[in-house]
């Protein structure tokens, strides 16, 4: 019989807006931090995604996740970069021919070089976890350093295209016309995952390999090549996230992957370590409290999503949506 879906964790995002309403006070200030809370949220559940289906589905701490992150961060400075035509624009159409290559371009990036990651600091240490952590740290500080020799170890400017700048207004309420894009960019990937893992065959091949390696080889598919393109796939969704992020903080520094790490793995713990749902969940919940901690208390803000963790895990010990294996 088919367990019915779990509605309580994706309470869990409206119940900590309203909550926090009566505290803010203000309604149009309420409006303009929620939504900086979910733009801020998606980026990170995009950057968040790639990690989400690497341990997920193969089991690997990958904690040199960061490298992709910053990689397709800089990638997107140097494709923005020769684009000035496009960037300076008014026209957001014209700004997304700027855009949208620099992002395919930071993914393809990302994913060639997470290949090559899988290839020699990965695979010799599936099926141990601390090995795992050592050598993918390891990996991400080369990565670090190989960026800085093409890049420079200075900040980069990564302003947005001059069409995503600026606001709508709802009322007295002020959104940046960025944050809801980032949002539209967010749903689209947790939409897509979502599709691909639930409802075609090479998800389905992922899931039943995840469950019993062998029995999905012995009907003569190649579970290693399938693992392989989730880590490239992971990758390039980092890339991705890279770019968003990067345009989300105008700026980019070699060691902003490393920075986003601690991040990434709260949402992973909060999403359950390996769940979808989860984790775009988890991504929304710690953006939310980052911006309304950051109004509120800008004292507590360090240490505000950390407390959330700890508040989701004495709820559910395995996360809102834990993985079941």
């Amino acid at each position: 019989m088919k367990k019915d879906f779990d509605w309580k964790p994706m309470a869990l995002v409206p119940i900590l807006a309203i909550a926090v309403f009566p505290f803010i006070g203000s309604g149009s200030t309420w409006v303009t931090l929620t939504v900086a809370g979910l733009a801020m949220g998606m980026i990170i559940f995009i950057i968040a995604s790639g990690l989400t289906l690497v341990f997920g589905l193969m089991d690997v701490l990958n904690f040199g996740h960061g490298v992709f992150i910053a990689l397709g961060a800089f990638v997107a400075t140097s494709v923005l970069g020769a684009m000035g035509d496009y960037t300076s624009s008014a026209s957001l159409l014209v700004n997304m021919m700027a855009v949208l290559p620099a992002m395919v371009i930071a993914m393809l990036v990302a994913a060639a070089v997470g290949l090559a990651f899988e290839r020699f600091i990965v695979r010799p240490v599936y099926g141990n976890h601390l090995k795992q952590i050592l050598i993918t740290m390891g990996g991400m500080i080369i990565g670090e350093e190989l960026i800085k020799v093409i890049w420079g170890p200075l900040q980069i400017p990564l302003p947005l295209p001059e069409g995503m700048r600026g606001s709508l207004f709802i009322g007295d309420a002020g959104i940046e016309k960025y944050r809801v894009i980032a949002v539209v960019v967010g749903l689209l990937v947790f939409g897509v995952l979502l599709w691909v893992l639930t409802r075609t065959k090479i998800g389905l091949l992922i899931r039943a390999g995840v469950q019993d390696r062998e029995m999905v080889e012995s009907l003569g598919y190649r579970i290693k090549l399938l693992f392989i393109g989730v880590f490239v796939v992971g990758s390039a969704l980092a890339g991705l996230g890279g770019v968003m992020w990067g345009l989300y903080q105008q700026n980019v520094i070699p060691q902003m992957g490393a920075q986003v790490n601690v991040l990434i793995f709260i949402v992973l713990i909060i999403g359950g370590l390996g769940s979808t749902t989860g984790a775009l969940i988890g991504a929304l919940l710690v953006g939310l409290m980052a911006n309304y901690t950051g109004f509120l208390v800008p004292k507590a803000a360090l240490f505000s999503n950390i407390a959330l963790m700890m508040a989701i895990l004495l709820w559910r010990p395995q996360g809102v949506y834990a993985l079941s294996k």
